[in-house]
């Protein structure tokens, strides 16, 4: 406790006491909603929703959404929502984030929150970590919403559901009953649409498909093929992962480009003969990899060429680099695995796969060369938007996780969300127990599988975490040469994730697991509800022991893994075995500490427990976490340029997709800047018939957007490339690069509006074929609104300069007026 909360006392616990008279008025409602039979839940429902009409504010009324979710809670699950939950709930409808351990029952929790703000008729988006436990969250918590008269939507990659009582032919699914055993429901998910998905009061799903869907929705061509509804209220579980581990992550939509496939085969061939030190060098704290003057004339050796530089232009080396970053820096069963032929990105925090989502800049097809897989063709970027501006549309944002408080400072600047801890239901009893030190990695392991071996033989369930698909796997091998059974838990078999954790509590368990470690799933001690005797013979053996075999970079990944054990009062104790050869160490400690051992002649799987190590993790741990704070906050300054430009474009583009028959034209006629170009297409327009020209202008207007968008988005990521080498002549990058945003965006304004003022006049009565061929002369692809930007064949330029404006955008795409390039 600090100086300042000694005198003033605790200020979470000050904000906390300022909630409970309203959790004493919920509690004093049960007796009365505790009468309630099946039909009375729904016309109390509309009784607040006629409130809600008529001025009175969600909270006004609080205390009966609540005290109605708990009841009906208790009538569909018989669980009881205890007081502490409560308490987040109210921390959550109040734009916040609510810290609560593991086994605390965030699921439960986050019910109350989002019915009461389904009340308003905007809708609730419920954010998961994956679509399994949104598919559970849906059907589990989707009885609680049913009898209370709202509609549940669950959006998965492949299909979209809609929560239905009734519907009997749904597969089933494992779900946990009140004492966290496991029972089979049936899952009552009918396919629906996406736009169906979205029409309910309550949506649950991932990140990835709320963003995508949001990216999607703004390159539609008809309001048909919208799915969102706005951006009304989130709750995000796990709320560390997503909006700071995946902040850096983009989102991106992308259509196929050139084939490149032969150039990244070739490079990756090339870099293959390349020697660490003598011909690249490796700096590991910031992720790089450089060529040394030797590197470079070895590598123009291997390729045949002269000058890399002169003869290859920018293509080449940025071919070269991208092949040494994937030799150098990203490694197999860490960074990606390679699956049915493809290369799979593992996400570094969790430890999952993540299907269909590829590194860019052309290092997902040096990855692909390098491990010898079919290099998949480059895409130029449609839509892209970060975790971090994508959940910042919402209205109002939330959160719940068992670790928060770590990160309070950037959820605080970046989101502007506080976070409040919330207290457990029973007492903590876990230990956390002080790491081991040990000399080198070979040390630790003979270490490791001794503790697993000592606790496996009295009965004791022991979960350990490994960093990587890799080290997760040696660990496996290693306890089967000893004879120890074990389950392996990584982003190769996900799909058993929920029955593996179901079990990792029984006795004598162990399970070796990558950060993923279940998250989202308690494990519960026994594991096996028809042997009653187990969970006592468990808690008697000493409850779940968590062995880190390493220390994250990030402090709230180790206290994630902690958290697995301890739930609700439950015995369990954790303790971290780290060495000197682990990456955190080895980068960021002095090599005085592993000579000190040496010199002593302490044994390799000896520990050592020593203040001056243990402050050397925390200080490696803090000064990480800083850069990558610092990472973040600084992608996200340029990012908010972008931001400002995605935001203006997409409501243009709304607003003419939105836009009645009339208002289409009325728009076109303003950008014209001569009066008698205006004249000429008013009086076309009327001559017309307003039905056929106005459908051909409003697709005229999306295309033309869509197309300068996408060559804006790569004219940005370059610049902001090359704003970095202005640091050189001590001009601030960033500001070099709002200064050419500003001028960039202008041009693109221009260049929208220039090519639809000149095609306009081309649109005649007949307009969809008018309409068409006037595109075409313009822009080949006009027709394949994901590939808008693919360059002009060379047949195709002479009829395309025919007709084209001198202040109109130049048709070669070089983003230029055409009297400045090809009508120059």
């Amino acid at each position: 406790m600090s100086f300042l909360s000694s005198i003033l006392g605790d200020p979470n616990a000050r904000f906390l006491d300022k909630l409970k008279p309203l959790g004493a008025k919920i509690n004093e409602l049960e007796k009365d909603f505790s009468l309630f039979g099946a039909d009375e839940f729904k016309t109390k429902t509309g009784e607040l929703k006629e409130r809600f009409l008529k001025g009175e504010t969600l909270d006004g009324f609080l205390p009966d959404g609540f005290a109605l979710v708990r009841e009906a809670a208790k009538k569909t699950l018989g669980q009881r929502h205890f007081d502490v939950q409560l308490l987040g709930g109210i921390v959550i409808h109040q734009g916040k984030i609510a810290e609560m351990k593991t086994g605390e029952g965030k699921t439960l929790v986050a019910t109350l929150p989002a019915y009461l703000n389904a009340i308003a008729g905007k809708g609730v988006h419920i954010v998961t970590v994956n679509d399994y436990l949104a598919r559970r969250d849906a059907v589990w918590m989707g009885q609680i919403y049913d009898i209370l008269g709202l509609k549940v939507g669950c959006i998965g990659h492949d299909t979209s559901f809609i929560y239905d009582s009734s519907h009997t032919e749904a597969k089933t699914d494992e779900t946990r009953d009140a004492k966290g055993s496991f029972k089979v429901l049936h899952e009552f998910l009918k396919p629906c649409s996406r736009k169906d998905a979205y029409g309910a009061d309550i949506t649950y799903g991932t990140n990835n498909e709320f963003g995508f869907d949001y990216l999607r929705d703004n390159i539609a061509y008809s309001p048909e093929q919208m799915v969102q509804r706005g951006h009304n209220f989130a709750i995000v579980d796990e709320v560390d992962s997503i909006l700071i581990d995946e902040a850096r992550t983009p989102l991106i939509i992308s259509a196929p480009d050139a084939e490149s496939g032969e150039l990244y085969r070739t490079f990756s061939r090339a870099v293959q003969i390349l020697e660490k030190e003598r011909d690249y060098k490796v700096d590991e704290k910031l992720r790089a990899a450089t060529l040394t003057e030797e590197g470079i004339e070895r590598a123009e050796k291997i390729l045949g060429l002269k000058n890399l530089y002169a003869e290859g232009g920018v293509k080449y080396v940025h071919h070269l680099e991208q092949a040494l970053r994937a030799k150098a820096l990203y490694q197999r069963d860490k960074d990606y695995v390679v699956k049915n032929g493809e290369v799979i990105i593992v996400d570094e925090f969790t430890g999952r796969m993540m299907p269909g989502r590829r590194w860019s800049e052309g290092l997902h097809q040096a990855v692909e060369a390098k491990e010898g897989v079919q290099v998949q063709k480059e895409s130029r970027t449609v839509a892209s938007i970060t975790f971090q501006n994508y959940f910042r549309l919402y209205a109002k944002l939330s959160g719940m996780t068992g670790t928060a408080v770590t990160s309070a400072e950037e959820f605080h600047k970046v989101y502007n969300l506080e976070v409040a801890v919330i207290p457990t239901n029973k007492p903590l009893l876990r230990a956390d127990l002080p790491d081991k030190i040990f000399r080198n990695e070979e040390g630790k392991w003979r270490a490791v599988i001794n503790e697993i071996k000592e606790r496996h033989e009295k009965g004791q369930p022991v979960l350990v975490g490994t960093v990587s698909i890799e080290k997760n796997e040696i660990l496996s091998e290693l306890l089967n040469r000893e004879g120890i059974k074990n389950k392996v838990l990584n982003a190769k078999n996900h799909e058993a994730e929920a029955e593996t954790i179901a079990q990792a509590g029984k006795p004598g368990a162990v399970t070796v697991a990558t950060n993923m470690a279940g998250r989202g799933v308690d494990i519960v001690l026994g594991g096996n509800p028809s042997l009653p005797e187990e969970p006592e013979q468990v808690r008697k053996a000493g409850g779940l022991f968590v062995l880190g075999t390493e220390r994250h970079e990030a402090r709230r990944i180790d206290n994630q893994l902690r958290g697995r054990s301890g739930r609700q009062g439950d015995p369990g104790a954790t303790q971290f075995f780290v060495s000197f050869d682990d990456d955190l160490l080895r980068i960021f400690s002095s090599e005085r500490i592993k000579g000190m051992m040496q010199t002593l002649g302490i044994p390799d799987d000896q520990p050592i427990e020593t203040k001056m190590v243990s402050r050397a993790l925390e200080s490696a741990q803090a000064k990480v976490e800083g850069f990558n704070f610092d990472a973040r906050k600084h992608l996200l300054e340029y990012d908010d340029v972008m931001n400002k430009h995605r935001a203006s474009v997409y409501r243009r583009r709304q607003g003419i997709l939105f836009a009645e028959n009339d208002e289409v034209i009325s728009r076109t006629g303003e950008i014209f800047a001569g009066e008698e170009d205006k004249e000429n297409f008013l009086k076309k327009a009327g001559d017309a018939g307003r039905e056929k020209i106005a459908p051909a202008l409003k697709t005229l207007w999306l295309r033309a957007i869509d197309h300068f968008w996408i060559e804006h988005l790569e004219i940005m990521e370059y610049m902001r490339s090359s704003v970095r080498l202005r640091a050189y002549g001590q001009r601030d990058p960033l500001v070099e690069y709002k200064n050419e945003a500003g001028r960039l965006f202008h041009e693109l304004e221009d260049a929208i509006e220039g090519h639809v003022a000149d095609i306009a006049l081309k649109i005649g009565p007949e307009a969809p074929k008018t309409e068409k061929l006037a595109l075409e002369a313009v822009h080949p692809q006009a027709g394949l609104p994901a590939q808008a930007g693919a360059p002009l064949a060379p047949q195709a330029q002479n009829k395309a300069f025919q007709g084209v404006g001198r202040n109109a955008p130049c048709p070669c795409g070089s983003g230029k007026k055409f009297k400045r390039c090809h009508g120059g």
